[in-house]
């Protein structure tokens, strides 16, 4: 049962009094991140808002181990000398040795269109043209996705997005009322677009693409958002049922935010820490996945206590309003 004494005249957070500026905060985080992804849907090939991996298009990765440093002017020659070979059109990028062979400074990772068993060649044009720009190129490994199985994983991938948001859906109408829902899903959109807009600024940036780990990373994130939202929205409902004839929906709402919110912050905190050791101390291929999860933390904990519970505050103040006209 809500004790009555937990509603206070000021609390650390509040959400009610300063809404306009929680909501501003989102808007001006949102607005480059639609930007980027529109200005991606109208110039891919492929219309995709963010640009993708070898595992959703096909091609061929193939990463190099050097022992000298790479500065983006020879980034530009090697690219240049590969065209020049038949090579077309190769992605390249440049990335730190972070893993246990120290004689490797700087791994190379060139991504062209698919290559199968019988193009050795092309392998031996490339490992030519990084010989001659490089210090001792060593091919340390080779990932090939075909077309029809990477177009494949792509619409399975985005089925299994629709199918937990579907699930979810499904879930918080039965567990709450139909307002609380909706504004539970405009969450989980907040976050969502907020990681997939910031990788779409980093395609456009730095050409960083998004593989199947991406899509790990959101369904997690999806997952971590509508936990952390429903603890909020079960305090509010908790509260609301024995206080809401002594005070207003805005003073509930601001003591429930207050009550989950050192849960909420520990909770995220505690959960940051490991990510952000393994984006420091992990491995290269799992730096974006784990990029991805901490962005969408940051936004999960963010609009549960700054979002969606404005959002549910403005809704009551408009039905308040409604029922007194």
């Amino acid at each position: 049962m809500a004790n009555p004494n937990l509603i206070k005249s000021s609390y650390l957070i509040d959400v009610v009094k300063h809404r306009w500026h929680y909501l501003l905060i989102s808007i001006v985080i949102l607005i480059p991140c639609i930007v980027a992804m529109f200005y991606l849907m109208f110039t891919q090939p492929n219309h995709a808002p963010v640009k993708l991996g070898i595992d959703f298009t096909g091609g061929t990765i193939l990463q190099y181990g050097v022992n000298n440093s790479i500065t983006p002017d020879q980034i530009s020659k090697i690219r240049s000398e590969l065209e020049q070979s038949g090579v077309s059109n190769p992605i390249i990028q440049n990335m730190s040795n972070t893993g246990s062979d120290k004689q490797i400074k700087n791994i190379i990772s060139i991504k062209t269109r698919f290559m199968g068993e019988k193009n050795n060649d092309r392998i031996d044009k490339i490992t030519m043209v990084l010989s001659q720009n490089t210090d001792a190129p060593q091919l340390i490994s080779t990932t090939s996705v075909g077309p029809t199985l990477g177009k494949e994983l792509l619409k399975n991938s985005l089925a299994a997005l629709l199918l937990a948001f579907l699930g979810i859906v499904i879930y918080i109408s039965f567990r709450f009322q139909a307002d609380y829902a909706i504004i539970a899903l405009a969450a989980l959109f907040h976050d969502a677009l907020f990681v997939v807009g910031v990788f779409s600024i980093l395609g456009i940036l730095y050409n960083v693409q998004v593989d199947s780990l991406f899509i790990t990373a959101i369904l997690t994130v999806v997952g971590f958002s509508v936990h952390d939202t429903i603890v909020v929205f079960d305090r509010i409902r908790e509260n609301n049922r024995f206080l809401a004839k002594k005070y207003t929906s805005g003073e509930i709402i601001n003591a429930s935010v207050n009550q989950t919110l050192a849960r909420s912050l520990n909770t995220s905190l505690t959960t940051l820490l490991t990510l952000i050791a393994l984006y420091f101390f992990g491995g290269e291929t799992t730096k974006d996945f784990v990029l991805a999860m901490i962005l969408g933390i940051i936004a999960g904990t963010y609009s549960s206590i700054f979002f969606a519970s404005v959002l549910l505050a403005w809704d009551k103040e408009i039905k308040a309003k409604k029922a007194n006209a």
